[in-house]
């Protein structure tokens, strides 16, 4: 029933993760560095806060908090859909677009810049063996890999500034994340996805079944199979 123990957990781990937060935030501040370190790590933060936190306080109980297993966690996932119909919230969506896009972003990233090593070994030495930490020189030709992604894709596709490259990288994954744990927020508090359920009818009036039905119906048989007692 996600009883005291649970509470004591989440409740203290948010504390730590806040804390960590800020212990990131203070190294950087100490070192001279700007913060976008610790503004990168409040999205999990955001996203923990939302499952273990503000989902129980919105729905009255930490009993329906993301348990602390994996099976729990994969239950957790399958009665929201039924509940609140994630799949169709904006917010969600864009918290796909930031994990799918962050994960094509870094790879790319990474493929174009290990494609374009500027060679300082030979053939039977590692490329690697060609980096001392601390150079000053490039150690890969960033016009070449631009030039590359520019005709692949079209000219104004591709970055021609390394800052403004390595910003949107962090960039996107990280506010994907917060419009994310902002919609968990929001359907803590019964503001669901979209629901165009029946919506489509003929000129009698009868309905024409869509994809929303279907989902519907999804949901209908997930939500009574979760809690069988409870939708008999």
């Amino acid at each position: 029933y996600n009883g005291g123990p649970y509470q004591l957990i989440v409740c203290h781990f948010f504390i730590g993760i806040c804390a960590y937060m800020g212990r990131e935030w203070e190294l950087s501040f100490r070192l001279g560095m700007r913060p976008w370190i610790a503004v990168a790590y409040s999205a999990p933060v955001a996203a923990a806060a939302a499952v273990f936190i503000i989902y129980p306080l919105g729905q009255g109980s930490f009993s329906d908090g993301m348990p602390l297993g994996i099976s729990g966690t994969f239950n957790f996932m399958i009665v929201f859909q039924a509940e609140h119909n994630i799949l169709m919230h904006p917010f969600h969506m864009l918290g796909v677009a930031g994990v799918f896009g962050g994960s094509l972003f870094s790879a790319m990233h990474g493929s174009l810049v290990t494609s374009s090593l500027i060679r300082e070994t030979t053939e039977n030495e590692s490329a690697n063996a060609g980096y001392r930490f601390g150079q000053e020189e490039e150690t890969y030709n960033i016009v070449a890999a631009h030039g590359y992604f520019g005709r692949l894709i079209f000219q104004y596709a591709s970055f021609n500034n390394s800052r403004s490259l390595h910003f949107f990288l962090a960039l996107w994954p990280v506010v994907g994340i917060w419009f994310t744990s902002l919609g968990i927020s929001t359907m803590a508090f019964n503001l669901n996805g979209f629901n165009f359920n029946q919506s489509v009818v003929d000129s009698q009036g009868r309905v024409i079944n869509t994809w929303a039905d279907i989902i519907n119906r999804a949901n209908l048989g997930m939500e009574v199979m979760h809690e069988r007692n409870a939708h008999n």
